[in-house]
């Protein structure tokens, strides 16, 4: 049994150690001086969020972008909060800004690529661009993205997501959890099959969403606008596909204010998995269920006196050095600072990572006030 689960634990191990490589192949990008070109649509779906809604727009407001070069697109996805008189009132007061509110029109099940669906067909620019209401725009993201546009030539392209406020262990514990996603996502694109990416940061030419039919084929899943499409890209175009490792790009999301919700979030991450088209993607996953379900069980079988204390102590170490390897240099990246409380998250995050699996493969869970079962 023992030999079992170090086998599940070094198989994880061995795949981290690639990806740590890897992601030295996607280097850092610095715009420097480009004269902007690319027109962009900005287009974000929302559902009662009239509490972020402002965060947004201010950080909207703030973008440094000739304004004939971009256009903010609002989907409304039946919100019962007020957030459309926030955006008319902040469109009222920015008149220069080519700022469009639209009513999301069901046709899948996926409000949320149901949303997207319905402002691109409407977009003026070439490239359209995802964020989330809860989220705040760098300054320079618009000029970052374009400047490497003109000089790589990309048809789709990621960029980093940060939490804003990790504030607490619930905020650090998904601060260096969104930091190792973001560690695996570099890692994945570096060693040539990327397949995750975060829509709250996520971009493509309106050309390519066309030419691929779009979201077909994952509509019966309710997320995923992100990732599927991702995976499409990659499948067709792998040269296309593009990550921007750019300070001067990242965007800021927020923190989940529960443990719960934590965990209502993350299983609804975690249910794509079983729908992933990349095989790298299905199998990293499972190997990561079958590492921290193998920590999980030499604890128990430890305590029964099934396997040494030494073996048990030897798993957790070849796991946790392995994460701590692979986080670090994406945790820098995106805040510039130390990980704290990384010892005590990796403690609890085999607990947390498992319930999430297999609460992905046979639970429910609630998003945007909507139950969804996976």
């Amino acid at each position: 049994m023992s030999i079992a689960l170090l086998i599940f634990v070094l198989i994880y191990a061995v795949t981290l150690w690639q990806l740590i490589a890897s992601y030295r192949n996607i280097r850092p990008f610095e715009a420097g001086k480009t004269q902007p070109r690319t027109h962009f649509s900005i287009v974000v779906a929302f559902r009662n969020e009239a509490e972020n809604l402002p965060r947004l727009l201010q950080s909207m407001g703030q973008l440094n972008y000739p304004l004939e070069l971009f256009e903010i697109i609002l989907v409304d996805d039946a919100s019962s909060d007020g957030s459309d008189r926030i955006v008319y009132q902040w469109r009222m007061n920015h008149g220069l800004y080519h700022v469009t509110l639209l009513e999301n029109i069901r046709r899948s099940g996926s409000p949320k690529k149901d949303a997207i669906a319905r402002a691109i067909p409407i977009a003026v620019g070439s490239w359209i661009l995802t964020t989330d209401a809860d989220c705040s725009l760098p300054k320079e993201w618009l000029n970052t993205l374009d400047a490497y546009i003109q000089k790589h030539q990309p048809e789709m392209i990621a960029a980093p997501v940060m939490y804003e406020k990790a504030r607490g262990f619930l905020g650090q514990f998904q601060q260096l959890d969104l930091a190792s996603l973001q560690a695996v996502t570099i890692g994945s694109f570096g060693f040539g099959l990327p397949f995750m990416a975060n829509a709250a940061n996520l971009g493509y030419t309106k050309k390519l969403y066309n030419d691929l039919g779009g979201f077909e084929g994952s509509l019966h899943q309710p997320g995923g606008d992100d990732v599927f499409l991702l995976q499409k890209v990659a499948q067709k175009f792998p040269e296309k596909v593009h990550y921007v490792k750019a300070k001067q790009a990242i965007v800021r999301t927020q923190t989940e204010k529960s443990w719960a919700q934590l965990l209502s979030q993350r299983i609804r991450w975690a249910a794509k998995a079983s729908n992933y088209t990349s095989l790298f993607g299905r199998d990293l996953a499972l190997m990561t269920f079958a590492a921290n379900l193998a920590l999980l069980l030499a604890v128990i079988l430890g305590y029964l006196g099934w396997i040494s204390p030494e073996m048990t102590a030897a798993l957790w170490l070849i796991k946790i050095v392995t994460d701590y390897l692979m986080t670090t240099p994406a945790h820098r990246f995106l805040t510039g600072k130390t990980m704290w409380l990384w010892l005590p998250a990796s403690l609890i995050y085999p607990l947390f990572s498992t319930v999430v699996a297999l609460a992905s493969l046979t639970g429910t869970y609630r998003w945007k006030g909507r139950d969804y079962k996976v």
